[in-house]
């Protein structure tokens, strides 16, 4: 089997086509100006943000935004989406930067760009639209309470000192062990910019509540230093190095080794699901909102370069976020340009204004990761999902408790398979093999004549029965045919097996064709395929069935397989 590779096929970035086709002019690009240079603004929080509580600086945080930012709106399959770091990865990158430090960190991202690419390359984009949505559910709020846990120590002002464990139940273990240690002004300062952050929308939608909360809070943490004498923990407490400047980052090449790589393998890959599932569904989402349609594939391969190309500016896992994504809709974004003018607009920030970020209070941003994880919680979904059916409940809790508890990458793993599972049960619900209990059958191969009264039927002679099989011919049908062994009726000579609605039969399928035809023959019974499309012919002769069977024993149509087991029983 060779496998053509069309590049067209696969990578088809909307920014090439947005100018190749002549259609952008100066008043999309005003537009595109406008919203660009307002979801960068909307962003500076978010990175910085981000970038802290993922265990790194927050000028990684920055870096993240602008590198794969640009990145993403430049190589990316969507015209809307806007890329860098989001609230999914904190917590996997928190616990590789814990494990393996900053080096691990980079590994590993470069890791998930490559399994980003090839997932592209292979066309594997259209697979992440089917992932039952409980998993995705289960595993985003976990994320989510997991987002909400890691912050509570600056939400409260606990020492900077303070080393939390990185468990969810040993956090709150801590917590609780130094309520005595909360610095209330630090809590009424999270508590305040909280209310901002939610309540800030009923003033405008134009200016999101977390700016406003950074601004406010940064502006109050000057003051109360100034006049009062009053001292919150800020960024600069914790980073001093921004009070000088940031330089101009430069390429650096990881040091990759075989261990390194391989204890990497699996956090890489879950970096690399979580990219997928995030940004083309909110590629899906921007797609509904403006009628656009995005292309999956190449976004994901715009999303891998990304995540190769930003970990060797020392940025860390980005993808496409909904929420800047949306912003940059609702403020009259048209193209992919609205993402590169964002980019430019945080590198601005990042080279000029960074020596003022050392004023922010902790305490505000970790409010505004509080605002995040709520958004992500989606807790009216939760409780909806939690009516459904019972295996969907089960799925929902298992992947949600399984991200809380014990680890996202376990959790992402065992929802993959929880996922294939599921499909798998599914189809073996509505695949069913069965004996034809009439005296006739229908004289034809389509099942929606067959359904109608009009239709010719055709006897069944004695010493013949007629099976059907109704659905895929797969490895989940294995039971259904020993069930059918159970089912044989004396005196019968010949077995016709209809496949008129089997759309494909796999290597399993066939396994189990062929051990029934031995078994069957065994017992002096001929076996007899009916309703052989192409495709299951061309798969039989693949495996040499169809000469087990007999060339002759098999036939496209219900009539000659009939006057077949005529001849047969005589």
């Amino acid at each position: 089997m060779k496998f053509n590779l069309n590049v067209k096929d696969v990578f088809q970035p909307k920014l090439f086509g947005l100018f190749k086709k002549g259609q952008y002019d100066g008043k999309t690009f005003t537009s595109d100006l406008i919203a660009g240079i307002i979801v960068g603004i909307i962003a500076l929080p978010l990175a910085i943000a981000f970038g802290i509580a993922s265990g790194v600086t927050p000028q990684q945080g920055l870096i993240t935004a602008i590198v794969a930012g640009f990145l993403i709106s430049f190589f990316g399959g969507s015209n809307f989406l806007i890329g860098g770091p989001t609230g999914a990865f904190i917590v996997i990158v928190a616990g590789i930067v814990g494990q393996y430090g900053m080096q691990g960190l980079i590994i590993a991202t470069i890791m998930a760009g490559v399994f980003l690419v090839l997932m592209g390359v292979f066309k594997m984009g259209v697979i992440f639209k089917f992932i039952p949505y409980p998993i995705v559910v289960g595993f985003t709020s976990g994320i989510a309470l997991t987002i909400f846990s890691t912050q509570m120590k600056d939400f409260f002002g606990l020492p900077l000192d303070l080393e939390v464990p990185a468990g969810f139940i040993p956090q709150w273990i801590c917590y609780f062990q130094n309520v005595s240690h909360i610095d209330w002004v630090e809590l009424v300062m999270s508590l305040v910019c909280l209310a901002i952050c939610f309540s800030w929308g009923k003033v405008t939608k134009k200016v999101p509540g977390s700016l406003i909360a950074l601004i406010v809070g940064t502006v109050a943490s000057v003051l109360l230093s100034k006049f009062a004498g009053v001292e919150l923990a800020t960024i600069g407490s914790k980073f001093p190095e921004l009070a000088n400047g940031l330089p101009m980052p430069k390429p650096v090449a990881p040091e990759f080794d075989y261990e390194t790589v391989k204890g990497l393998v699996s956090p890489a890959f879950t970096i690399a699901i979580l990219c997928a599932i995030e940004s083309l569904l909110a590629a899906m989402v921007a797609d509904g909102a403006t009628g656009k349609r995005h292309h999956a594939n190449t976004e994901l391969i715009g999303q891998g370069i990304a995540n190769i190309v930003t970990p060797l500016f020392g940025g860390i896992p980005a993808t496409g976020a909904l929420a800047r994504t949306m912003a940059s809709i609702n403020n009259g974004g048209k193209s992919p340009v609205t993402g590169i003018i964002h980019a430019v607009v945080l590198l601005l920030i990042y080279l000029f204004l960074m020596p003022y970020a050392v004023y922010i209070p902790l305490s505000c941003l970790a409010a505004i990761l509080v605002q995040v994880a709520y958004n992500m919680s989606e807790w009216r979904t939760f409780k909806y999902l939690l009516r459904g059916d019972k295996s969907d409940v089960a799925v929902l809790l298992l992947t949600f408790f399984l991200t809380v508890i014990v680890d996202l990458t376990v959790a992402i793993e065992v929802g993959v398979v929880l996922a294939i599972v599921l499909f798998v049960r599914r189809v073996m619900e509505t695949s069913q093999v069965k004996m034809l209990q009439e005296d006739f059958v229908a004289a034809t191969e389509d099942p929606e004549k067959a359904a109608m009264e009009d239709t010719d039927r055709l006897d069944i002679p004695a010493g013949v029965e007629v099976y059907e099989i109704d659905g895929p011919f797969f490895f989940g049908l294995a039971s259904r045919f020993e069930e059918l062994e159970q089912m044989k009726k004396p005196g019968t000579k010949v077995r016709i097996i209809r496949m008129r609605k089997v759309p494909f039969i796999d290597s399993t399928g066939i396994n189990n064709l062929r051990n029934l035809c031995e078994r069957t023959h065994k017992r002096g019974v001929t076996v007899i395929l009916s309703g052989v499309t192409e495709k299951v012919h061309n798969s039989l002769v693949k495996f040499g069935v169809d000469l087990e069977i007999g060339p002759d024993h098999i036939f496209p149509h219900i009539v000659p397989a009939l006057e077949k087991a005529r001849e047969l029983v005589k």
